[in-house]
């Protein structure tokens, strides 16, 4: 019986006014209380529903399906009058009042399976450059092991059995400096006697000495492992490495599986928080709830634990041998994480509580490894520039080149850093959710289904698709979006203020509940049965998404005395970024016009830094270093910002000399010439 179903059992047993509801697909079957919504009893009992907006009814995402029962739940516009007699209802606005089955719609599933897709698509730089970005480190992990075969205790040498294992460390392996952590004290006298005193230690370098955090019996030293986490607004991407055998050369050197050889397993999983709402802000708001904040912590830290979990049953490790965790995530997420209250970062001057964290015991947190395990969390440089960025910059190098470099982490949030190794500056854009299908009558993640890929003919105006897993279509992720409106602009279906030409002679432009839209995909060619549209309200939503990050990067190039035509190499980084048409996003304007081979894709940049930290300690230093020296550009205060950002809000800029190829291939398409 897991928690959830004890939780549901103690209910059936109390005197609640509750009545049981079981979930489709899943046939879990809770207790629910009358005056619970249906999505605040799924987010209780770790039944995902997707809800953009944490629950107040605004984003129309959270659709459910009333099998059997009655519900107290009013038609929200979202639902038409068909659909609504036909049992659809918005769980954060349905209340039991019987016994009830509950469908939860393919739409409002989360497919962890997607995660796992690859780019279709290769890198700008070939894999090599990828994996000999930071140059010049050390394979010397902070956590390591060390096999101790000791002298036994004699009236001639009966020193303490502490000062023992210190002095082999100081004689045998020039390791000195050492505590030793209380709890490894209250089982060294037994286990040291009853092995014969041979053992392994594990030792923590940080900060110029040595802590003993574990002792083991026999010898253990080659089973050293680390688990790296990027902790996503979104999503959490796990790896587990071998720290007892890894080397720079090992870290480079590539597998058939594509991963080099010291990262021995791979896993990812929607963050649990997503339930409660799909970005920092509408997580902050919901923190200040009563009981919110430990709520927000638990689903995170439960989702943490299934990622470690996943990680040891692939690569067969067993519990006890993982030694170090590394945490790297923006800064609201750092927070939840840690059980800090994120209020401040929302509200002006945006200050949040804590930037620089020293390393925590990971059981303190509630994550399921040994009492010996620290947590190390990146450093954070400000309220909206987290530990995942400095990892990002640590990953790629930027801190290393003379090159100027812009790095884009474009997701729910775009952070944006510009430098090179001898100064760093960074800003973040509040971008929406628009990229992760939020804010968007027919968005979706990039879960199965997904419509990732569009071609529309310039004569018929007909489209072609593409979707995630090669099946019907769900709904449309973040790049199938670049594509439909970079698609519909060069076949003039839309003019550069993303306005639908109602004149087009097609059937597919008409007049919705939204006002006018584009039909994608008919109800017959769907999953759902309903039409997938694109409306100018989504159009306007992606502008100003689109808009808000092109703004950010020129107001940073602007703090410096830069244009883009300054900018040697862009970095992009981030789950999203990975799938990218490189072309399109520079149609719409979101990517400067820049030569290709300018760009660098490197995927989770978050992963990649706290990789490399895991491995060398000296890059433990260096991530400090490197959140110290980025300096943070406030763009909510900056006129400039807004003058941009107004600059941006057009397909693909009001400046023609900004985009002059793509204003050429729009010539052309309109038949005007070059």
């Amino acid at each position: 019986m897991n928690e959830y179903e004890l939780v549901s059992t103690t209910a059936q047993r109390s005197d609640m006014a509750g009545h049981k509801v079981k979930f489709l697909p899943s046939d879990r079957v809770f207790v629910v209380d009358e005056a619970e919504t249906l999505l605040e009893a799924a987010m209780k009992l770790g039944v995902h529903i997707n809800a953009s907006c944490g629950g107040n009814s605004a984003c129309g995402k959270c659709r459910i399906k009333i099998v059997e029962g009655d519900a107290e739940s009013p038609r929200h516009p979202t639902i038409s009058e068909v659909d609504y007699d036909n049992g659809y209802r918005l769980a954060c606005t349905s209340r039991p009042r019987s016994d009830l089955v509950v469908e939860i719609p393919l739409e409002s599933q989360v497919d962890k399976a997607s995660l796992k897709r690859k780019p279709h698509r290769p890198h700008i730089l070939a894999a090599s450059d990828i994996g000999e970005l930071v140059k010049g480190w050390t394979a010397e992990p902070a956590v390591f092991k060390v096999y101790l075969e000791l002298p036994p205790p004699s009236i001639e040498d009966n020193i303490a059995d502490v000062e023992r294992i210190k002095r082999a460390l100081r004689i045998d392996h020039t390791i000195d400096d050492v505590s030793v952590a209380f709890g490894v004290l209250k089982k060294m006298s037994s286990l040291l006697r009853d092995e014969d005193w041979k053992v392994t230690v594990t030792l923590i370098h940080f900060r110029g000495g040595y802590r003993l955090v574990s002792i083991e019996p026999g010898k253990r030293h080659r089973e050293n492992y680390s688990a790296v986490i990027d902790i996503g607004t979104t999503t959490l991407c796990g790896q587990l490495l071998d720290l007892a055998n890894c080397s720079v050369a090992k870290v480079t050197e590539k597998t058939a599986n594509g991963r080099d050889v010291c990262t021995l397993a791979e896993s990812s999983d929607y963050n649990s928080q997503i339930s409660y709402g799909e970005d920092v802000i509408s997580r902050i708001m919901y923190a200040r709830k009563k009981g919110g904040l430990k709520r927000l912590q638990d689903a995170v830290i439960a989702t943490v634990n299934s990622v470690i979990r996943e990680l040891l049953d692939i690569a067969h490790v067993d519990d006890g041998s993982l030694s170090h965790l590394v945490l790297a995530g923006n800064t609201t997420m750092t927070h939840l994480a840690l059980g800090l209250d994120p209020r401040h970062i929302m509200l002006a001057p945006y200050t949040p509580t804590v930037t620089f964290v020293e390393p925590v015991r990971a059981a303190a947190l509630g994550i399921h490894v040994g009492d010996h395990v620290y947590a190390y969390v990146f450093p954070c440089v400000a309220s909206y520039v987290g530990g995942d960025i400095v990892a990002g910059v640590l990953g790629s190098g930027i801190f290393q080149r003379e090159k100027i470099t812009l790095f884009m982490d474009i997701g729910t949030n775009g952070e944006i850093v510009l430098g090179n190794k001898d100064w760093l500056v960074c800003a973040s854009c509040s971008a929406g959710p628009a990229f992760e299908g939020g804010g968007i009558g027919s968005g979706m993640r990039a879960d199965r289904g997904a419509i990732e890929q569009v071609r529309i003919n310039p004569a018929t105006y007909e489209p072609m698709v593409l979707t995630v897993g090669r099946v019907k279509p769900l709904g449309i992720c973040g790049s199938g979006l670049i594509d439909i409106v970079a698609e519909m602009l060069l076949a003039g279906l839309i003019d550069q203020n993303g306005k639908l030409r109602r004149d087009a002679p097609t059937k597919r432009i008409r007049k919705g509940d939204n006002g006018c839209e584009y039909v994608i995909s008919y109800g017959a060619e769907t999953q759902t049965g309903r039409d997938i549209v694109i409306s100018e309200v989504d159009l306007d939503n992606l502008i100003r998404t689109k808009a808000a990050v092109y703004a950010g990067c020129r107001v940073l190039l602007d703090q410096v005395g830069l244009t883009f035509d300054d900018v040697e190499r862009v970095v992009i980084a981030g789950g999203f970024g990975h799938y990218i048409d490189l072309e399109r996003a520079r149609t719409i304007g979101l990517l400067p016009e820049l030569p290709l081979n300018r760009f660098l894709f490197v995927g989770n940049g978050s992963l990649l830094g706290a990789r490399l930290l895991s491995f060398s300690e000296g890059l433990m230093t260096e991530a400090e270093r490197i959140a110290r020296m980025m300096t943070n550009i406030e763009l909510s205060n900056s006129p400039k910002f807004m003058d941009e950002f107004v600059a941006a809000s057009f397909l693909p800029h009001t400046d023609s000399r900004a985009f002059p190829g793509v204003l050429r291939e729009l010539k052309k398409g309109r038949g005007e010439g070059v």
